[in-house]
């Protein structure tokens, strides 16, 4: 187990570039947030990640390793806004400064000599167009407001980095969440972020390969057989995936 979460990933799949080095637990949860949206859009779109608008919440290790992936599979990271500052750019930002946002980052916040004011950026990011938001910053702090004008706006998938993203204060499923997931899909936080806790039960495994591949692609493997089950039980709904896997649990 401590081998495992401590191991040092060097599989290049599984990382951002060749000049740093990065644990398992560094990149685990992003790459879940991040895993999940593409197993969404593969079992309930029939389409890729690629070119699809996301706008991250948070630049800790989880939301910047989601960006990060799903940079890498071509989805176009058009905006990020974090305590520091933020960054808009409705063309996406290149591949390359996503990966270097993320090496850069200071004390888990964005850092960017262009970076936006928060409150500019907080003005205006929410009136963005994207297709995928991953709120990664801290539980409680996604107000109606902001959820509503995205989903307004065209919104298509919400992967949850943060446990229970949303400022109502029931702990699971609250007014909002609750209004949000009839409206768009919600991938909820015990499958989208289950990540570092999935790590830990595979490394139980007496059967365990310890690899990268192993570890990285069981993850991905339970993410997608959580949402399955969740297009199983609610065949051809788009909507209410939080609803659905609650109740499967």
């Amino acid at each position: 187990l401590r081998q495992g979460v401590t191991k040092i990933v060097e599989d290049q799949a599984y990382l951002p570039d060749n000049e740093h080095k990065y644990a398992v637990a560094d990149m685990i949860t992003g790459y879940g947030v991040a895993v999940a949206v593409q197993h969404y859009y593969k079992i309930f779109k029939n389409q890729s990640v690629e070119s699809k608008r996301v706008l991250v919440q948070g630049w800790g290790n989880v939301a910047s390793a989601a960006a990060l992936y799903l940079s890498k599979w071509g989805a176009q990271i058009t905006g990020i806004i974090d305590l520091a500052g933020g960054l808009i750019s409705p063309d996406g930002l290149p591949q390359a400064e996503v990966e270097e946002l993320f090496a850069e980052k200071k004390n888990n916040k964005l850092s960017a000599e262009q970076l936006m004011p928060f409150s500019e950026c907080n003005e205006r990011i929410w009136d963005e167009a994207v297709d995928i938001f991953i709120p990664g910053a801290a539980s409680k702090i996604v107000s109606p407001d902001q959820i509503n004008k995205l989903i307004d706006n065209g919104l298509e998938v919400v992967s949850c980095g943060a446990n229970v993203p949303f400022t109502d204060d029931k702990v699971f499923f609250g007014p909002t969440a609750m209004d949000a997931d009839s409206r768009t899909a919600i991938i909820p936080d015990f499958i989208a972020n289950c990540g570092m806790a999935r790590v830990f039960a595979h490394l139980m495994d007496n059967q365990l390969e310890l690899t990268d591949a192993s570890i990285f692609e069981d993850v991905s493997q339970t993410i997608e057989k959580a949402l399955w089950e969740i297009k199983e039980a609610e065949p051809g709904a788009d909507f209410n995936l939080s609803h659905t896997a609650l109740r499967i649990a």
